[in-house]
């Protein structure tokens, strides 16, 4: 893409607006029209400063990447949201100089509407400054800025920033288009819900409420875009676990599991915490005693969910049933199919699921897990670990590799002989997948053959990056949630969380029934209310905006002295809305079981092949691409993919989207590459055999 052919022609095209509507006569005493010259002046100044600096930035990002084949790092991923920014203005710059003279033309909509990308491209462009300072501050090739101080002043710029803007009128642009409306219905929710959060209501008359609430944000993006960044800066972890977890509910899980490819297994497992004993990979003829996990509470069951689009010799048997727990309807084997189990499968791909290790479980996975247990035609071992901030690393760690090490010995009982043993997950999945295999390694237990890692965090410290820039606008990953994650799992996180209670269960529709009828009534009411105040106290769109953004103030005196990140004569919006970020900071951050990529090169050279699925758009992509580069520097296996378009968390929406679709289908590809490879004639894969000897591991 031709970066100097972009910025010449929004020079032009904000030439040609400004040049259209002076013409108009009948516009020209319009407030509107005034607001909308002024904005078009102001998207040229941004315009001919952001492109000096996409032209500095496209001369060297190729720096960053993983290889030739590969390109992409947060450099050229700033760039490329300039750019989504920059067309849009340009797309509706040409409209408005072509329409402004109609009968139908609304200045005052398409003054408010050019005002949110003018007030985005001012914040993109104070991105690129700060991306700027990391490009002359780090070394050649390094993402990640090793001064703490750097680090620090992102921080303080992300808690000052304007950000509503990106969460109104210009939310999702840098994103592919079928995933916008998605974004916005998200977004809503969470805006309506986070509103009613803290009102006393039934469980299903607080969804109700939040349903009447949506209206006015529906019809607001200013108002939307303001509450979402007070939403995300301010509200409590709690908050971020009740909200994330209603995908767990029996009522939403259940209309998901509709859509979703039908298999013939899923059962929910709960294996006591009993020591294990295993071939010691080095020398199968002794055994490694693996103990429970027993991290801040002692020995407990860890549970599991086994997923077979086929039912396999093993699933139906009597131990494995005696270990099935209930999950309501529809939850266990598929009584016809009994007894009519086909012979084992090779394969046996375990799962760690994304959430930031604080919220979800396999229910909110299950549905592309289906659909990979019938491409792979494999079993599916899904992992529900134990979630933070009430159980704080290791707790999660010692699970995962607990039930790793359980299914090695058990795969009779899960369809699987084993042969080829795949771990996959996402986000905080991902990390897992690696550190459990670190852990393997170190213990002396058979590794797996390979592992599959969608945009995994290998990272979790406060290390700047050009990636996580993206913060600032990403509805799915601010900076402020990223670090109440990272806090809650490295047990800084001080806030007592209470257990997450079930939300709109069918279990619980006819006890709130009779309460829901009157949350209703009392939720329309509230909602046609807010719609009346809001009209009366509002001014017209075009007024309301005149003098910027809703939720944006003027720098201050004490900003401008403390902020050197920019050059004289332009500062970003500030927020009126400031952010409460409590920066994580402890050693933990720095245990290569918390953070991989920190992880010492013998420990990293046990590692199977590891097959990295990234995010271009991705607040953690430069997590991927750093660690891509930091194994193959060792000779270690490693590919990399990077795909375009989809935001973090792309494999949950797997089914909201063609392209969606075809990045799970990508993750499927790489993890039957694991399960086809040629194994190495050396390794040992037999991990049922009986020994005399015994090793016993701490």
């Amino acid at each position: 893409m031709d970066h100097r052919l972009i910025f010449s022609t929004l020079e032009a095209v904000c030439v040609e607006v400004i040049s259209a509507l002076s013409g108009q006569v009948n516009l020209l005493y319009n407030d509107a029209t005034n607001q909308l010259l002024a904005v078009m002046r102001r998207i040229q100044e941004h315009g001919r400063a952001v492109g000096a600096l996409v032209t500095g930035f496209a001369a060297v990002y190729h720096h960053y990447d993983f290889d030739t084949e590969t390109p992409g790092n947060g450099f050229r991923t700033l760039v490329k949201v300039v750019h989504s920014c920059v067309l849009y203005i340009i797309h509706k710059g040409r409209y408005i100089a072509s329409s402004c003279g109609g009968v139908f033309f609304r200045v005052d909509h398409n003054a408010s509407e050019m005002e949110a990308y003018c007030t985005a491209l001012c914040q993109l462009r104070a991105l690129l400054y700060l991306a700027q300072r990391l490009l002359n501050d780090n070394e050649h090739g390094q993402l990640y800025s090793q001064e703490g101080d750097l680090s620090e002043r992102f921080v303080k710029e992300y808690t000052s920033m304007h950000k509503a803007c990106f969460y109104g009128r210009c939310l999702g642009f840098q994103f592919s288009p079928s995933l916008r409306p998605f974004l916005q219905t998200v977004v809503i929710s969470m805006v309506s819900f986070g509103e009613n959060y803290n009102k006393q209501q039934s469980r299903l008359g607080r969804a109700a409420l939040s349903i009447f609430t949506s209206g006015k944000y529906v019809v607001d993006p200013e108002l939307r875009g303001a509450e979402f960044e007070r939403i995300t800066q301010n509200l409590d972890m709690q908050f971020w676990k009740t909200f994330w977890n209603i995908t767990e509910t029996e009522l939403i899980s259940g209309l998901a599991s509709i859509t979703s490819n039908p298999v013939q297994v899923n059962l929910t497992l709960s294996v006591p915490g009993e020591s294990l004993s295993l071939p010691l990979a080095s020398d199968p003829s002794l055994t490694v005693t693996v103990s429970p996990p027993v991290a801040h509470w002692g020995p407990g069951p860890v549970n599991m969910r086994l997923i077979s689009h086929t039912l396999r010799e093993g699933q139906d048997s009597a131990e494995l049933l005696a270990l099935s727990r209930s999950e309501g309807p529809q939850r266990s084997l598929s009584m016809g199919f009994r007894n009519q189990g086909r012979s084992p499968s090779p394969w046996l791909l375990i799962h760690f699921h994304g959430g930031g290790f604080v919220a979800q479980t396999s229910r909110s996975h299950e549905s592309y897990l289906k659909t990979w247990s019938r491409d792979l035609n494999a079993p599916i071992l899904s992992v529900d670990y134990s979630l933070a901030p009430e159980a704080p690393f290791p707790r999660a760690l010692e699970e995962c590799f607990y039930a790793y090490c359980w299914a090695l010995k058990n795969c009779h009982l899960l369809g699987s002989t084993a042969e080829r043993v795949c771990l996959a997950g996402d986000s905080a999945g991902g990390n897992l997948c690696l550190t459990v295999s670190m852990k393997a390694m170190s213990h002396g237990v058979r590794t797996p053959d390979g592992i599959m890692a969608a945009y995994p965090a290998t990272l979790l410290t406060t290390d700047a990056s050009p990636s996580r820039l993206l913060t600032l606008i990403d509805p799915l990953l601010p900076l402020s949630v990223l670090y109440k994650c990272i806090n809650a799992y490295t047990g800084t996180e001080s806030e007592s969380v209470q257990p997450i209670q079930q939300l709109d269960t069918l279990s619980a529709l006819g006890r709130d029934t009779a309460v829901l009828l009157g949350d209703i009534t009392q939720g329309a009411s509230n909602w046609l209310q807010s719609l009346l105040n809001n009209t009366s106290a509002s001014s017209p769109p075009a007024t309301r905006s005149a003098n910027g953004p809703q939720n944006a103030v003027p720098h201050s005196d004490d900003t401008l002295q403390c902020s050197k990140e920019f050059p004289e004569g332009f500062e970003p919006l500030r927020s009126g809305c400031l952010a409460e970020i409590r920066t994580p900071c402890t050693p933990i951050m720095k245990n290569p079981f918390v953070s991989p990529l920190l992880a010492p090169d013998i420990l990293l050279k046990g590692l199977p092949p590891v097959h990295l699925v990234a995010s271009a758009l991705d607040a953690l992509l430069d997590d991927s691409v750093m660690f891509a580069k930091k194994l193959r520097s060792i000779g270690q296996p490693v590919t990399l993919t990077v795909i375009e378009d989809l935001p973090h968390g792309f494999l949950s929406l797997s089914q909201v989207s063609k392209e969606t679709q075809e990045a799970s289908d990508i993750c499927v590809g790489r993890i039957r590459e694991v399960f086809e490879q040629e194994s190495p004639p050396d390794t040992h894969r037999q991990p049922n055999l009986n020994h005399k000897h015994n090793t016993m591991v701490g």
